[in-house]
Order: structure tokens, then sequence, then C-alpha cells
């Protein structure tokens, strides 16, 4: 059976175009969905919720209700037209074919949506993947009709190459339940958090939509409902909530060469710049082509005003990109037809032409609202004036700072370099103590493995000012090691090109001292070194607990209480010896070498951040000097972090 191509704005079986088969997820998911851990498992919800989103934008879909089931599985339903039921000209339903095939999807050749989300066709496919079961069902047509797979396989059959029908509707719509698959995620349970902020993110940039939220696990099931008809203006007042704004949101929009370009800005007397850009609704944690677009177009037009109103005489030097973003909170949205990113996690824009578009739109439009609004202008080049005032110091303090010191780095007696030079096959261990410091350096491999013993407890550096953040020893000597300087905020000069190691490993003991300093280094590395953590350098070390040493057999290294409690059920009492490490320092070289230094034998945590907005206000509550939030925040979370450990 041969069906024409689809017709402009026409969404059927002949919308949907094939590239290749289902293959390979269940073996390599991190490539499909960026990780297996928490991560990756709420990236399934957000991969069908995408899909609805893309309804949404080509007009059809007003609802998106998202529900977190009591048995671990999610439910999204939305009103959009529901995926195409009809028979394709691959011989079956085009609805087995999304499901069942790697890039088959209605996006590919721009006839039935203008601009999506979810582009690369895998979404829906993968989450099959992925999941013990799917259970899917589409209102179209004025019938339900119904599909269920197991891992992927489907196991309702075809009538005549269609999908069975359960019964008739006027409404329309797709209904999709999947549960993870404990073989392949190393956790299940869905963070309600994270989704929550994600789909909070999703309302702000899609004014006219609204979006349910439903967790049915706890023992009083939560509802929300998520409707931002602001738009980002209303996500930059959230983003500033806690913090002195200057003035109003400002809000510009256009449209150049067929991208549409949003942006929202506001300046807070905060010492910081928060960023952040999106692309058909996709956040871009490592930026991309649109935000340097926007960095660029907006340094230029501010330095040109500051000629023009004197607050730059002509002998000065021009504000730096980072003077100018001294204090603002900004969203950049963009709609692009067709983007391309780094990357299947969308985390990169990589679109020249987005640049472009920005920074058109917004040369434009920033000189019509400047023209109108003066004193807003004055206040955001105030912010500009503090911050290069502040610079110039510090980049006096950071001369004698940074300089090359009398006595090599490397053998200052802090740090125990490596000998390979080469920074992808090298890492770098930050320690705790000096005794666990001295284990660690006779265990290391010198060929690869560097050392940095650190005292006591660093700087929290959520509660301190930046001269002291620089005075700090252990954190000079730290950026001094890293090699790819500081802070883009100050200076401008962090270069992730420049990191000397691939691999940037917390190594602290497994108490509450070393889950603190834990939480100082990472603290410091997101507020001044995000890169570093964006880029997926940071890792944190998971040393054993115990060793058990049974009278007969091998010994074993168990790693938390969980791992104890199994060894326990299987072996008999007093068949074995347990011994709890305290410390890193309690350990020989050669135990430490085995258990948390070999590549072969290791544990280690990748330090990932998954959502700007979140990772920003938790490390306020947690690091900042409010209590009260605090610890509402730890009641809150008791359930997630008991299973996170």
């Amino acid at each position: 059976m041969n069906i024409p191509m689809a017709k402009k704005q026409t969404y059927d079986a002949g919308s949907i175009s094939v590239l290749e088969g289902l293959e390979a997820v269940r073996k390599r998911p991190g490539m499909y969905i960026g990780s297996t851990s928490r991560k990756g498992l709420n990236h399934l919800i957000y991969e069908i919720v995408d899909n609805a989103v893309d309804e949404h934008l080509a007009g059809y879909c007003s609802e998106i209700h998202v529900t977190l089931e009591k048995d671990g599985s999610a439910t999204v339903t939305d009103n959009g037209r529901g995926i195409p039921v009809d028979m394709h000209e691959k011989g079956m339903s085009a609805e087995r074919l999304v499901f069942t095939t790697l890039h088959a999807g209605g996006k590919f050749d721009n006839a039935a949506y203008k601009t999506s989300g979810g582009l690369h066709g895998v979404g829906s496919s993968v989450v099959n993947a992925l999941s013990t079961y799917l259970d899917i069902r589409i209102s179209r047509d004025g019938y339900v009709h119904h599909d269920h797979y197991e891992r992927g396989i489907p196991t309702v059959e075809l009538e005549e190459g269609l999908l069975p029908k359960l019964g008739r509707t006027k409404s329309t719509g797709t209904c999709i339940n999947f549960l993870p698959d404990p073989e392949i995620f190393e956790k299940t349970r869905f963070s309600a958090t994270e989704v929550k902020s994600r789909l909070h993110e999703t309302a702000y940039l899609n004014p006219a939509l609204t979006i349910y939220f439903e967790d049915l696990r706890a023992a009083e099931p939560e509802k929300l409902e998520y409707h931002e008809p602001e738009g980002i203006i209303g996500y930059i007042r959230d983003l500033n909530r806690n913090s002195e704004a200057l003035h109003e949101p400002v809000y510009l929009k256009g449209e150049a060469d067929g991208i549409q370009v949003e942006v929202a800005f506001q300046y807070t007397s905060d010492f910081r710049e928060n960023v952040l850009g999106f692309c058909n609704n996709i956040y871009n944690a490592e930026g991309g082509t649109h935000l340097t677009g926007f960095k660029t177009t907006f340094t230029t037009v501010m330095n040109n005003y500051a000629r023009e109103i004197g607050v730059l005489k002509d002998k000065d030097p021009n504000f730096t990109g980072a003077d100018i973003r001294n204090g603002m909170t900004a969203v950049v949205s963009i709609k692009h037809p067709a983007p391309r990113f780094e990357g299947q996690t969308k985390t990169k824009l990589d679109n020249q032409d987005a640049a472009k578009a920005t920074g058109k739109v917004l040369g434009e439009q920033l000189v019509l609202y400047f023209d109108r609004n003066l004193e807003t202008l004055k206040a955001i080049l105030s912010c500009a004036e503090k911050a290069a005032k502040i610079r110039k110091t510090e980049e006096r303090a950071k001369t004698n700072l940074l300089v090359k010191q009398k006595y090599s780095f490397d053998s200052n007696g802090k740090l125990a370099n490596c000998e390979k030079k080469d920074p992808s096959q090298c890492e770098i261990f930050i320690v705790e103590g000096d005794s666990a410091g001295g284990s660690a350096k006779t265990a290391r491999n010198r060929n690869y493995q560097a050392i940095l013993p650190i005292r006591g407890k660093i700087l929290n550096v959520e509660k301190a000012t930046i001269d002291k953040v620089l005075a700090n020893a252990e954190i000079k000597t730290m950026i001094n090691a890293f090699g790819c300087g500081f802070s883009e905020g100050y200076g401008n000069d962090f270069d992730i090109s420049k990191l000397r190691y691939d691999k940037i490993v917390i190594m602290a003991d497994a108490d509450v001292d070393g889950a603190h300093i834990s939480t100082l280094l990472l603290t410091l590395f997101y507020r001044f070194m995000p890169e570093l953590i964006y880029e997926g350098h940071v890792y944190i070390a998971m040393p054993p607990l115990y060793k058990a040493m049974p009278k007969k057999g091998t010994e074993e290294y168990l790693y938390d209480d969980k791992a104890l409690e199994k060894y326990r059920k299987a072996h008999k009492p007093g068949s074995f010896t347990l011994q709890r490490y305290k410390g890193l320092g309690e350990m020989d070289a050669e135990q430490l070498w085995e258990t948390t230094l070999n590549p072969e034998t290791r544990r280690m945590k990748r330090v990932e951040i998954e959502d700007a907005r979140l990772a920003s206000s938790v490390t306020e509550i947690l690091m900042g000097s409010e209590v009260p939030p605090r610890k509402a925040f730890i009641y809150e979370h008791a359930a997630d972090a008991e299973l996170d450990i």
C-alpha cells in the first residue's frame, strides 16, 4: 500500500519518516539518555513530555498531565492530535513504527512540525526500549487505539497491520504509561523535585500550556498545576525571588531568518550572573551559539551606550562581557526549525545562524528599549562600573596570587604531580588530610595520577566575598593545580581547554565531615568553575565502609550498609570478621589502591547537573546563611536521600 507524502499541516502515517531500526539502546543506554543514573531515569519522562510540547508548539495541545504512579511507573497524557495510527508504507501502524524504530518521527521533513524539541526521533523508542513495559492509548479518529510493549517488544497482535480498538471516543490525545527497567537503571524511583522543576520550567517557556503534576507515591498524594501566562518574565521573577531586583524584568522578542528569539533579563544587587539558554524548550546546560550571540551583542550595545552617556571616557578601556553581565539574570529562548546539538542529550546548540539571529533581534530591540528607559540603562551600567572596579583590584591581587611561585608549585609539598603531561590521561585526587594524602601518594600510579592533600575544611564560598575566596590558601592551590584559571565572572580568564586533568576526583572519608568537605568543594566548583561539572570532569570517590574477611574464601570490600546486610544474609554469623574503615587514613597503600585508586576496581560517581534553576537554588539553600529553608529542604527530601546513597 503506497501512501502519498503528507501535504503541509497534515499529520498522518505519511508524516513519519524512517531512518533506521531500534538497535543496541539497551546495550548502551548512556548514548541516548546521557547516563543510567537518576538523571537518565528522569530523562525518560522528559522525552515523552517534550513530544507533547512539540504538539503544543504545532498548535494542537493545551494540557499535559504527568503522574508518578504508586507502582513506580509514570503516566504522561496530552490532548494533542494523538500519534498517527493509520497504515504506514512500511506495512504496519505508524504508532508501532514510532515506538520500535530509532529515528522514526514526524519531525524530519518540517511539514508536520515547524519546530520541535525532540528532534532526533529517538525519544519514544528509547523510552520503550528501556522500560519493563510501556502501555499506550491513542484517542484519534473517533476511537481509542491500544498498544503494549515488554522491554521494547510489542505484545499486542495487530489486526490487518493496525492497532486494536478499545472503544469509541470524541476526544483526541495520547496517554503513555511506562515502568523503567531495573536491569538498566541504578535507581528506578523518579525524583519528584527534579521532575517538578523541569515541568515548571516548561510551563514558563510555553505560556499558553497548562501542565498538571501528580505524585501518588506518598501517603499524602501531591497535586500541582503549572500555568505561567507571563512566560519567561515570570521565570526571571522566580529565579530572582530571593534577591533584590534593581528594575522590572525587560522582555524583548523578534524573528530573524525564520528563527524566533525571546529574551528576558533583570539585574539584581547580587554579585553573580545567571544566563540560561533554551532552544525549542530544551535547556542547553552547556549554552551554545544562541548564548554566544546574546552575550556578544549585549556587550557591544552596552559599551556603546556607556561611551554615549559618558560612563566610559575616551581613554577608558571597554567593559568586559563579565563586567556587563555582573548581577544579570537572563533567559534566552529560541525556536529553531532545524537545530543541531552536540550530543543526544542536547546540552549545547551548534547552529551558527542562531548566533546571528539572536544578535540581530537583540541589537534592534535593545536599542529601542533603552532609548525609552534611561533609568534602567543607568542602573545596569552602574553594575558594570562596580564589577570593573572590583575586577581591576582583583587582577592586581591575582597577579600576586597566581604569579609563578619562587619554588615550583609541583614540589611545594602539597601537590604530588603525575609524570604524564597529556591531560586526557591524567587524574587528580583531592584528598582530605595529610595521613590519607601520604598513603595515597604511595599507592597511586605516578604515571597518570596526581594527589593534592587539603588540610581541614575549605571556605564555604556561598557565604564569602570574592577577595576572601581568592585569599584562601587551599583554594589558591587548587586553582593553580587545575591550570584553567578562575571563574569567568572575575577577569574572564577561565579556560577549560587549559585543564590539566581529565578527572578531578574528590576523595573524602565516608563520614559526616567527609560529606561536608565534598559539599564545600562542589559549591566552589559550581559557583566558580561550573564548566568542570557541566563537561563531566568532577567525580566523587566511593571508598568502602567495611572489609569482610571470611575464615574460608576471598575477602570482600563492602561499600555501604546495604551491601553489609546482603553479605550478612549470605554468610553465617561467626564465619567472618569485619573491619570498619573510619577514614581513608586507616587504609594502607595497597588497600587504598585496590578500593579507591585502581581504575579496574574502584567506584566513582560522576557529578551531574540536570537543571540550572534547581542547582542554583539548592546550593543557595544548603550552603547559604538562612537556617529555616535548609531544615525544610532536608525534611522534604529525606525519602529521596535515603535512596540516593
